[in-house]
């Protein structure tokens, strides 16, 4: 089996090779990839250069072993259809629609314990969004958000999109949302924020602490969420934060360095800081929660907000490079990203 996979061969280059891939061995089947999405975060990073050359890709993925070193294959959401079965599989794999964590490539080899089947009426188009989606449910498991509370989220990537319109369904007191781009401040309060806000201007801030306290007695935020992937921001949600409130960082910043004033307010907030990332679960609910139960509520939450409206562009595969340059020159433009196959 021929296929084509895309590598990152070097800072802003990307490459389109064709590989051969061999039968699938005993408990492997090969996937027929549909497509799968861009991360503009991560990927992103990667794309410059900015991700640490020595730094695992993923330790708990088989799919993305190794480093960030160049050259490198990378990607961790495609959908497929199981096209041939390996021996000791059973049959009921076949032609099923899966979803898995595997770079970008037109085929690939897996068991089944590193595929998810997508379940019945969903389609890839929602699918795809699987680990975004995922990043969300754990923003909200780490952050723990509380009724009556009042929030903001700084970022409205794609998955500051998600999380808004998951914690649009929470009975919060507010819900303000920075974005630097008209489309998807937008698109934030069309998913239920109750004001969103340019990060940039003179007097954002001032605005926000406003649409958070309205007329309550609380003032800032009980909880902030930093996921713009921009260093400044974080310093920003330390500022907008509460006495004892919790500032969750779920970016990744990667070789930039975040320059964080500490010697304010700060000093005396009793404010928390709060690291997120999708690898793991908080061990706090580990007695209550694993992968497998944050799986299923993920797909659940994938068939509730729909969302491949969020899909901006699709790219043939042969034209990845295209695609990154979009993403890395017009981030204006760009919510999410398809590459298809």
């Amino acid at each position: 089996m021929e296929r084509q996979a895309l590598y990152f061969t070097g800072p802003r280059q990307v490459a389109i090779l064709n590989e051969t891939l061999p039968s699938p061995a005993f408990g492997q089947v090969l996937v027929q990839t549909i497509m799968s999405a861009i991360s503009p975060g991560t990927e992103l990073l990667v794309y410059r250069g900015l991700a640490p050359a020595d730094l695992a890709r993923d330790e708990t993925i088989t799919a993305l072993a190794g480093d960030f070193s160049f050259p490198l294959t990378y990607g961790y959401a495609a959908v497929g259809q199981v096209l041939e079965l390996g021996p000791g599989v059973a049959p009921d794999w076949e032609g099923r629609l899966v979803f898995a964590f595997q770079p970008h490539a037109s085929h690939f080899l897996a068991t089944p314990d590193e595929l998810l089947g997508v379940p019945a009426g969903l389609n890839p188009e929602e699918a795809v969004f699987f680990p975004n989606l995922e990043t969300a449910v754990t923003l909200l498991l780490d952050g723990r958000p509380l009724m009556g509370e009042q929030v903001a989220i700084f970022g409205q990537g794609i998955v500051g999109l998600l999380l808004t319109a998951l914690l649009s369904r929470w009975p919060l007191s507010s819900l303000v949302t920075l974005d630097l781009f008209p489309r998807r401040r937008l698109l934030s309060e069309d998913l239920g924020a109750h004001l969103s806000l340019d990060p940039s201007t003179p007097d954002a801030m001032e605005r926000l602490a406003a649409g958070l306290q309205g007329g309550r007695p609380y003032a800032g935020a009980d909880l902030c969420y930093e996921i713009s992937g921009n260093p400044a921001a974080l310093d920003q949600a330390i500022a907008a934060t509460g006495f004892s409130g919790r500032v969750v960082i779920g970016s990744w910043y990667g070789l930039k360095r975040s320059d964080l004033n500490l010697g304010g307010s700060f000093h005396r907030s009793r404010m928390r800081l709060i690291s997120s990332q999708v690898s793991s679960i908080n061990p706090e609910l580990t007695g209550r929660w694993d992968k497998t139960r944050r799986y299923h509520v993920t797909w659940q939450m994938l068939a509730q907000v729909q969302p491949a409206r969020f899909i901006t562009q699709r790219f043939p595969i042969a034209q990845a490079a295209q695609a990154y340059a979009l993403i890395d020159n017009h981030p204006e433009d760009v919510i999410q990203v398809i590459l298809t196959y």
